[in-house]
């Protein structure tokens, strides 16, 4: 008898819902028996990190908060997905949001008006659809690959921080430390609800996420994204045109990117510091696949990431777990996010070896056929 994998009439769409909720559970258990092997109690860590946070009301407010930019980032980053668009450069396009909308904010300290924040933001939408234009242009007009291109400008966006935290914007009045100054009230994000640490991002990410689902089911625009990811061919028999294709999506993701770092620096954060850059552009990489490239679903599996965050900054004071604990659990969630993607195309069974009493093929279906 052998284990082997057959294809599929056609994609699973059972398999295609539970193969993240699978990834979930075999992260949990293969990190507590990794996190046991380390020396620390694995359980306890899983319990710290992923469930403790969801039975705390005042840890719900750092999940929100923590998420928004997470849902915001991987939206962007879907779109560009279904075209087979494949922008890494998200982090870089985040730091520039926050740059540009940062910048505003500089040259407006001693404004007061309800206009400063809307421009503020609106400077980090256009600072995160410039980078991004950059692997745009590359891509159409030079064939360069998107990939590395988008990747390697995370780098420059990086040091080009540093350099600003280090120099030109260096708050004089900062005691020496490599940071900017603090926003205004004109400059700084409003609180949704009064009291919490829930601002005004947390319902803007909600509501892109409905408009972006909207519009990728039920326009000629979702349309035309996803038959060129699906079937350049006719895409091209059908007249969309795939350098117009890789522009949108591109500038799309870049500019939420960007929105997202505007709304951390003029929220969370209240100012630019060297420590801006969080991860969360990686990070809305694995949240995008997680929610299968579904804005709805991006919106749940941003909580499920957001978990690793809170929980893991839980998790260092109370056991003593390193900090890089919560990237361990993202990574493994992403490995077995893609390990088990196999099963939506693929099913598997068993084989009688050549020679056996019986020639005949013995299938173990792994959920009904599809």
């Amino acid at each position: 008898m052998a284990l082997a994998f057959e294809p599929r009439r056609e994609p699973s769409r059972a398999m295609m819902l539970a193969a993240p909720v699978i990834a979930v559970v075999a992260t949990l258990v293969v990190g507590a028996i990794v996190f046991t092997l380390l020396g620390h109690d694995g359980l306890k860590a899983v319990y710290q990190i992923f469930v403790v946070p969801l039975f705390n009301p005042y840890r719900w407010q750092d999940l929100l908060v923590k998420a928004a930019p997470l849902a915001i980032i991987a939206t962007g980053l879907a779109i560009g997905f279904r075209a087979n668009i494949w922008n890494i450069g998200a982090e870089g396009q985040y730091i520039l949001g926050g740059l540009a909308g940062t910048g505003v904010a500089l040259l407006t300290l001693d404004v007061e008006g309800f206009w400063v924040l809307p421009v503020m933001i609106a400077a980090g939408i256009l600072g995160g659809m410039i980078w991004a234009g950059v692997p745009a242009f590359l891509k159409t007009r030079l064939n360069v690959n998107e990939i590395l291109s988008s990747l390697m400008l995370n780098y420059v966006a990086i040091q080009l921080l540093y350099y600003l935290m280090r120099g030109p914007w260096k708050d004089p009045m900062g005691f020496n430390f490599p940071q900017t100054a603090m926003f205004t009230a004109a400059q700084t994000l409003p609180i949704a609800i009064p009291g919490t640490l829930i601002h005004l991002g947390i319902p803007i990410a909600a509501a892109l996420a409905l408009t972006a689902w909207f519009l990728m089911t039920r326009s000629i625009t979702g349309f035309q994204i996803r038959v060129v990811g699906l079937a350049p061919n006719a895409a091209r028999y059908g007249g969309f045109r795939q350098s117009s294709t890789v522009w949108l999506a591109l500038l799309v993701g870049g500019g939420l990117a960007g929105l997202a770092g505007i709304l951390e620096a003029s929220g969370p954060f209240g100012q630019m510091v060297p420590q801006f850059p969080t991860g969360y552009g990686y990070t809305a990489i694995i949240v995008a696949f997680l929610g299968r490239l579904n804005p709805l679903g991006i919106l749940v599996a941003a909580l499920v990431l957001a978990l690793t965050y809170v929980g893991g900054e839980s998790a260092q004071t109370t056991i003593g777990l390193p900090s890089a604990a919560a990237g361990v659990f993202q990574a493994m969630m992403l490995f077995f996010l893609l390990a088990t993607d196999l099963l939506v195309r693929y099913r598997l069974v068993v084989r009688r070896k050549a020679g056996g009493p019986s020639p005949e093929t013995r299938r173990i279906e792994v959920e009904p056929a599809t």
